[in-house]
């Protein structure tokens, strides 16, 4: 779904991608710098239940912040890699790779800090792996699904982070359900597609 967003916005990224890269950082840089900001707010989730009522939602305010960083970083990598022709299936293989592990910490780190079931996180990890595999298997089968669905990782990521930020208790339980129902229609979104064209 956001790419669609992504397209109009294509003009301000691809200058941001090359204000990037002229200063010398790489795709796979910024594909850790993603990665590495996806665990600091990982992090921050996690430690938020040991923190005040005040200071927690501070944390959670700010772990918010980190993610949409963190998202920043990985929708840059690709655009530079693509502006600066030093796209490679490695790098293609270790961003996917971050950006799954990153994602799995993340709901890993809210179930540890307390906000949100064991139960809810398990099945928005689940749902985000299929969605992924979905899309994996299909391209295997050259059929790509870039776009198809409206909770890729961006849109996950991005419910997470802003309801996240509500002053409002059990907000990111309600954020994991949020997910896990977005995920699951973007699986159905998908088969569907892939059933339509084979």
């Amino acid at each position: 779904m956001l790419n669609r967003l992504r397209n109009r916005l294509e003009p301000l990224l691809n200058r941001s991608a090359l204000s990037v890269a002229s200063r010398g950082v790489s795709p796979n840089q910024l594909s850790l710098l993603g990665f590495f900001a996806t665990i600091a707010a990982a992090i921050m989730y996690a430690l938020s239940s040991h923190a005040t009522s005040a200071n927690s939602y501070f944390i959670m305010v700010l772990a918010g912040i980190i993610l949409l960083i963190g998202g920043l970083f990985d929708v840059l990598d690709g655009a530079v890699a693509r502006l600066t022709n030093k796209s490679t299936k490695r790098g293609a293989f270790m961003d996917s790779l971050l950006d799954k592990v990153g994602e799995i910490v993340v709901f890993i780190a809210i179930y540890l800090g307390n906000l949100s079931s064991a139960f809810w996180c398990l099945t928005a990890i689940s749902l985000a792996l299929l969605v992924s595999y979905t899309r994996a298997r299909a391209e295997s089968l050259d059929m790509p699904l870039i776009g198809i669905g409206i909770g890729e990782r961006a849109e996950r990521l991005l419910i997470l982070a802003l309801i996240g930020m509500i002053p409002l208790s059990g907000a990111i339980q309600i954020a994991v359900i949020i997910v896990s129902i977005v995920a699951g229609i973007t699986i159905i979104q998908r088969v569907n597609t892939v059933t339509h064209r084979l």
